[in-house]
């Protein structure tokens, strides 16, 4: 969102308590008062007061009236109360509940008069529940206006043209970093607009499943749709041919560039270099760090919280007579997508172990694995663990993460050991091994086939690349395309483990930079000529981006002043998270350049970040990331949070997943992030480890409905975080929460297909534009100050 396209008037940017209108020698006298009001309001959402004439145009007469309880209530429901009239005349002027105007709304106000509360009163009146479906049939558009109280009529006043120095360097510092973030994801191609899958002329194949309803006639369509697996045909997957015009190599960094073919001084873009990276980083964690800025951004957070409170309070009852009203969509069926999960625990428990005991039974003689010089078959290798079919149960499993995995990740990382056994995880869970993955790869088809007929269900499975050896694209491509797995419910993410100081001394590498080479030479040689590798091309269009995965809470302090390229990285330390990091940004940078050329899809960077360790990731995630997993550190980092708010970074949070290691639940960050506006989305990260049903996604929600008392609509609203911030491509999305789905605030909201009222949209678009307001406007004063 950009602060210059907002049309905010400042003046709308207070929320301060109007003064009340009540005579003090007089409660129940008002003064004469004419005010531009809405006259738009629908009688069936608040109870108005209306006057009682008499007779004449120029004098109306009321007086306070009082009703009992039962009296009210029959007056509510004819939707008016008649006020009793008694000998004393007075004027009165009625100062309607004033709604907050969307940025958007084209609407004028009018003037008019009627009976009414004190102005502090009115600010808080509720909605009242009403009937489900109005008997009497009305035209009427949903309004997209909602009550946040009276706005000052002096508010104007608050923004002088000479604002406060220390407001002009804190904002300008804000403008700054987000200046940085800028600069770095446009140069890596990651922003949405700039991904060529997000265009209309993209092909998908197999091409998405047709709906079975149409929205015109409303009428459901008989529709037969095959599942991608029976359509999927790798012949007929078109494969381009070389690129004669660009070439690749490596700069003085280390990182991979693209450049002229014949000219390596003619680069496709200008990465920054290791210097610049860290020196902007260096930048941001000074400001971050700042004590004033801390506050500033501290009190910036309360406020969002508190205006959410306020918002909730008075338009609760409007946004679920909207949700009710909507035919069909409810939670369980608006779309969903599980933006981090790990693809080797993406069954339950329950699964995995039916599915072991049925190979017991019917493959036993099938030879599964090679160890100690000998090849055993499963029976076998079950017998040398002294078990049976019979002796297996969850208990003897040992998969889930209990009390014992609390800031112990080393012991988390054994539980997917399955009874403890790492030859158990080589032969069900690894897609590289004697039987090349099959047994991973048909367990996998089985949850495929469960997410296809929930229909509504989505995932974004994260599976390993380690950087040991170059052939490691091909392998993983090859399991892919073979074995079919494919669906149009499934994308995937490369993670990368953070894993150097195994390799070096076990002597797989020698430096970092053969990681790098091994992580990264194939997909340029791919994006060259993709009949090079031609089942990794395919697999790499339904490949999202790229994380970055590991312990954060391993010490990661900066040893080096400036550190070494990645060839002379020779030491056996692991390289800290902000070194792992910039190589992925520099090298996915000029591959999206390269690729985004000849047409192809683009990647992005969503790494692990925040979940422990050093505050120092989000600051290095934030400039060079799309969007990041976990971030509950963020709470400690109020300046780094604000950021995140105004840059609607993605964050997918795993509350259960946290509990089980870094932090207990009720004290999760998620609700209070949900509430400030933060672009937030609920995710499962390792189902086999912390879920018991066969729907972790839909536990995940009801889970944390129940402890942080969700409504209906918050996780409508989460569900469709969740699919902005994923990586289908953008006709499926349109399909999936509506056509117009990138554009900002109501006008890229269909309650039809996200059931998330627009008022709900409206508040955060307008809530948000007032912050980026704020930012650009005191901004331009520093600005014009170093001009001058």
């Amino acid at each position: 969102m950009d602060a210059d396209k907002v049309n905010t008037n400042l003046s709308d940017l207070s929320l301060e308590a109007a003064p009340s209108h009540d005579d003090v020698t007089n409660p129940g006298l008002l003064v004469d008062r004419e005010d531009n009001l809405d006259a738009s309001d629908d009688v069936a959402n608040q109870m108005e007061l209306q006057l009682s004439n008499d007779g004449s145009d120029n004098n109306i007469s009321s007086m306070n009236a009082n009703f009992s309880y039962h009296e009210s209530q029959k007056l509510i429901q004819n939707n008016s109360k008649h006020i009793a009239v008694d000998e004393h005349d007075v004027n009165s002027a009625i100062l309607e509940q004033p709604r907050h105007a969307s940025n958007l709304s084209t609407e004028s106000p009018t003037t008019k008069k009627s009976r009414t509360l004190s102005a502090s009163a009115q600010h808080t009146i509720p909605e009242p529940p009403r009937p489900l479906w109005n008997k009497e049939p009305k035209v009427k558009k949903e309004t997209t206006l909602y009550k946040m109280g009276m706005l000052a009529e002096d508010a104007e006043q608050q923004f002088s043209e000479d604002p406060s120095p220390e407001l002009i360097d804190l904002y300008s510092k804000v403008q700054e970093c987000r200046d940085l973030r800028t600069k770095y994801q446009t140069l890596s191609v990651q922003n949405d607009n700039q991904n060529p899958k997000n265009k209309p002329d993209w092909k998908v194949y197999p091409y998405p499943p047709k709906p079975s309803y149409n929205a015109d006639t409303k009428t459901v369509v008989p529709v037969f749709n095959k599942p991608d697996v029976e359509v999927f045909d790798f012949n007929q997957c078109e494969i381009p041919g070389i690129d004669e015009e660009w070439d690749f190599g490596s700069n003085g960094d280390d990182s991979y560039i693209v450049h002229k073919a014949g000219n390596p001084d003619d680069l496709i873009a200008d990465i920054p270099t290791l210097r610049d990276y860290y020196r902007d980083l260096d930048k941001m964690i000074g400001i971050s760090s700042d004590g004033p800025a801390k506050s500033f951004a501290f009190r910036r957070l309360q406020y969002l919280e508190a205006r959410w409170n306020l918002y909730y309070l008075l338009n609760e009852y409007q946004e679920t007579s909207v949700s009710k009203r909507n035919p069909h969509r409810d939670f369980y069926n608006v779309r969903k997508v599980d933006t981090h999960v790990h693809h080797s625990a993406c069954m339950n428990q329950k699964h995995l172990l039916r599915f072991i005991k049925y190979k017991l039974r019917h493959s036993a003689e099938e030879k599964v694995i090679f160890r100690d010089g000998q090849l055993l078959t499963l029976e076998e290798v079950f017998r040398s663990l002294n078990l049976t079919g019979y002796d297996l149960s969850i208990d003897t499993l040992d998969m889930h993460a209990h009390k014992d995995t609390f800031h112990r990740f080393d012991k988390f990382n054994l539980k997917y050991n399955p009874i403890g056994e790492s030859r158990l995880r080589e032969i069900f869970l690894k897609t590289n091994n004697y039987i090349r993955g099959s047994y991973l790869a048909e367990i996998t088809q089985q949850v495929i086939s469960d997410l296809e007929n929930s229909k509504y269900q989505n995932c974004e499975y994260r599976i390993s690349i380690y950087g040991r050896s170059l052939d490691e694209w091909d392998k993983l491509a090859a399991w892919v395309i073979d074995n079919k797995i494919i669906s149009h419910n499934v994308r995937w993410l490369i993670q990368i483990p953070r894993l150097y100081d195994i390799y070096k001394k076990t002597g797989i590498v020698q430096n970092f930079n053969d990681v790098c080479k091994n992580i990264f030479q194939p997909l340029f040689e791919v994006t060259k000529d993709p009949r090079s590798h031609p089942k990794l091309h395919v697999f790499l269009q339904r490949v999202i981006g790229f994380d970055s995965v590991d312990d954060e809470s391993k010490v990661d302090r900066r040893f080096h002043r400036k550190y070494p390229k990645p060839s002379l990285w020779e030491a056996d330390q692991n390289p800290p998270y902000s070194y792992y990091l910039y190589y992925l940004y520099s090298s996915v940078a000029s591959l999206n350049q390269w690729r985004a050329k000849r047409g192809f899809n683009t990647l992005v960077l969503r790494p692990h970040c925040g979940e422990a360790g050093d505050p120092e990731h989000l600051v290095s995630a934030y400039m060079l990331a799309h969007g990041i997993s976990h971030g509950i550190l963020l709470r400690k980092v109020p300046f780094v949070q604000y950021l995140y708010y105004l840059d609607q970074v993605g964050i997918a949070m795993s509350p259960l997943s946290n509990n089980a290691l870094f932090l207990t639940y009720d004290k999760n960050p998620f609700p209070r992030y949900f509430k400030r506006g933060l672009n937030v989305s609920l995710s499962t990260d390792d189902p086999l480890q912390f879920s018991y049903t066969r729907e972790p996604l839909i536990e995940e929600y009801s889970v944390a409905a129940q402890i942080y008392k969700l409504s209906n609509v918050d996780m409508c609203e989460l569900a469709r975080n969740s699919v902005l911030q994923s990586g289908w491509e953008a006709q499926i999305k349109q399909h999936w929460v509506g056509k117009d789905f990138y554009k900002e605030g109501v006008e890229g909201n269909d309650v039809v297909k996200t059931n998330v009222p627009d008022i709900r949209i409206n508040y955060r678009y307008d809530t948000l534009s007032t912050e980026l307001e704020l930012v650009h406007h005191f901004a331009t004063f520093s600005r014009h100050a170093v001009e001058i």
